[in-house]
């Protein structure tokens, strides 16, 4: 068996796994409670709650035109395996509901759910599949506006089903909660995407820059670069070390740069996201 093959198995097979986490997420802790934490999911238990139809058919109803419009806006490259997860999520939420919620305690429920939720959706995402409904939906806005991060969309398009449902429940309280949920899944969600790509861009100006740059190559192990710079008062030229390292790295480079040089300039800032040897791929697709 090729390497293609291996890892088209591995993809749908980690599709199927994480599907059923977000099931789990809406059967167990969500949807018994009447939480409505946004989303198409959120939709389908505000419609199901009126009309005793199960979520999980609501929920591939509801995705039926969604996936239409994004296969004309993105094309069919994503048809397949949005098909499949929405066809595995809405059978899991279904098979599910027939158990009783793990938890009547709203505060657990939110969160518990909120994070299930989001796992089995950031995940799927990364598998190069979307659940449907909302994911297609931030897809489409994130070729508008690349520059926000994809769980604040998610955030803003749940907040508009999070209102609906106070109005449909007519219980503020109930959308509070669910507004825990919510949040609680935005949160967890650029944690889960956007966390292991975090790093820390450093930039040290010393008169020791070759003793600080020799301990950094060897002692942390990162690239090191030098920028030519020179000082407005004194008009001497110095070399500015540039760097980008691990956020757990940090407190080791602090250390080399106090004990080599206590007078060193250092500033740290943080590089949200870093594309090159080492970091993310600069042909990977951006979520």
């Amino acid at each position: 068996m090729n390497k293609k093959m291996l890892k088209i198995i591995k993809k749908y097979l980690l599709i199927i796994l994480f599907s059923y986490v977000y099931a789990m997420g809406i059967s167990l802790f969500l949807a018994p409670n009447s939480l409505a934490p946004g989303g198409i999911s959120g939709l389908a238990i505000i419609i199901s709650y009126y009309t005793g139809i199960s979520n999980g058919l609501l929920y591939a109803i509801i995705n039926i035109p969604i996936i239409i419009l994004g296969i004309y806006k993105l094309g069919m490259k994503f048809l397949i395996p949005t098909i499949i997860t929405v066809i595995l999520t809405s059978t899991f939420v279904d098979s599910l509901s027939i158990f009783p919620a793990l938890t009547s305690n709203y505060i657990l429920a939110a969160l518990s759910g909120g994070f299930l939720v989001a796992t089995g959706l950031s995940m799927i995402l990364k598998c190069g599949s979307t659940s449907g409904g909302s994911d297609i939906i931030v897809r489409l806005l994130k070729l508008k506006f690349p520059h926000i991060e994809t769980g604040k969309l998610f955030l803003i398009i749940d907040s508009i089903i999070v209102i609906c449902s106070a109005i449909a429940f007519k219980n503020v309280e109930i959308a509070l909660f669910s507004s825990i949920a919510m949040i609680t899944s935005s949160i967890v969600m650029d944690k889960i995407l956007y966390g292991t790509d975090g790093a820390k861009l450093v930039l040290i100006i010393s008169e020791s820059e070759r003793d600080i740059a020799s301990a950094l190559l060897s002692d942390i192990d990162t690239g090191v670069t030098y920028i030519n710079g020179s000082g407005a008062y004194t008009l001497s030229d110095k070399k500015i070390i540039m760097c980008v390292i691990r956020k757990h790295s940090l407190p080791k480079i602090q250390r080399i740069v106090r004990d080599t040089d206590s007078n060193a300039f250092m500033i740290v800032t943080s590089a949200s996201e870093v594309l090159g040897n080492g970091y993310k791929s600069h042909f990977q697709e951006r979520l």
